[in-house]
């Protein structure tokens, strides 16, 4: 029987600019997951931009095309928080999320960040179950998501 997995060979992931044609088209596509899956925008609080983002990254497999992104932002008091984690469906599974999410924490390590905040909805499993495996502690809602019955959220120190 032949090997039906997924199969994507991921070259690189490396920062590029917040408003670049692929890192709009993955948040497109990452806005109408979380519209899919919630029917009606979910995500309390102000919405990351390019004047408030630290750094956004792009995970490209060995074709060049573009399979996921994540980006840092700064909240103050050494701590970032994850925003716009998302992996296209055809690379789910594949190591690319763990992938990003390592590159996500090496640059918030470069930046001086000595903790990693990130917030996820209850409909999105996957993200909480690698959270988890990853180290990250669900805590409770900080700034914006406090409170609000479709965040969780978690914490990992990069101390540690």
């Amino acid at each position: 029987m032949a090997d039906r997995s997924p199969r994507v060979r991921l070259i690189s992931v490396a920062p590029e600019p917040f408003d670049a044609p692929d890192s709009r088209a993955l948040r497109g596509e990452l806005g109408a997951d979380l519209s899919e899956r919630y029917a009606a925008d979910a995500e309390p609080g102000f919405k990351p931009s390019a004047w408030d983002v630290a750094v956004l990254l792009v995970a490209r497999d060995d074709d060049g095309e573009p399979v996921g992104c994540g980006a840092l932002r700064g909240l103050g008091d050494g701590a970032a928080e994850i925003k716009r984690m998302y992996v296209r469906p055809h690379a789910r599974g594949t190591g690319v999320a763990r992938r990003l999410l390592a590159a996500l924490e090496e640059q918030a390590r470069s930046r001086s960040f000595r903790v990693i905040r990130l917030e996820t909805g209850t409909r999105q499993p996957e993200g909480m179950a690698l959270y988890a495996s990853a180290g990250y502690t669900e805590i409770d809602g900080f700034g914006d998501y406090a409170g609000h019955p479709a965040s969780r959220c978690f914490e990992r120190r990069l101390d540690r």
